[in-house]
C-alpha cells in the first residue's frame, strides 16, 4: 500500500498588522484635519457681502455703536448721541425685544476700538435676549 505523505507545514498564526496601520494612519489624518474645526467661538450672524436694503415694513434695526474709547451708544434710547451705561443698554434692548422679538440687532464699532469692547457689547445684547447679532462693516469696494 502506498501511503500518502502529508506535508508537515504548520499553520501561520501571526496577525498581519499592515491593514491596521493603514486604518490608524487614515484616522490620524482625519483627526488632524478636523481638530482645528472643533474650536468654539462666539456665534455671530455676520452680514452678507452683498447687502440688501431692509424691507420698508420692517422696523429700523437696533444699533449699538462703540466709539474709539469703547463707549456705548444705542439708537433706540431717549438720546441716541449720549453715552449709555451697561444696565441701561440691556434694559432698553430687553424691553424693545419683548415688544418686537424679530427686530434686527447690529453692532457698529470704530475700527480702532479694542476687540474686547465689541465682544462686551455682544455679551450685553445676549443678556438682553438677542437671538443673533450682526456686525456693521463698511464696503471698501467702489464701483
Amino acid at each position: 500500500m502506498l501511503r500518502k505523505q502529508y506535508s508537515k507545514k504548520k499553520l501561520v498564526a501571526e496577525i498581519n498588522v499592515v491593514p491596521y496601520i493603514d486604518v490608524m494612519l487614515v484616522l490620524l489624518v482625519i483627526f488632524i484635519v478636523t481638530a482645528p474645526l472643533l474650536q468654539q467661538g462666539v456665534s455671530v450672524d455676520l452680514p452678507q457681502a452683498s447687502a440688501k436694503a431692509l424691507p420698508s415694513n420692517e422696523k429700523e434695526p437696533i444699533v449699538v455703536s462703540v466709539d474709539k474709547e469703547g463707549r456705548y451708544y444705542l439708537n433706540i434710547s431717549e438720546s441716541p448721541s449720549a453715552v449709555i451705561d451697561h444696565q441701561s443698554l440691556t434694559a432698553h434692548v430687553m424691553s424693545d425685544l419683548e415688544k418686537n422679538p424679530k427686530r434686527r440687532i447690529l453692532v457698529k464699532a470704530d475700527k480702532q476700538v479694542d476687540y474686547g469692547k465689541v465682544i462686551g457689547a455682544m455679551v450685553l445684547l445676549q443678556k438682553a435676549g438677542a437671538p443673533s447679532v450682526g456686525l456693521v462693516t463698511q464696503d471698501d469696494q467702489k464701483g
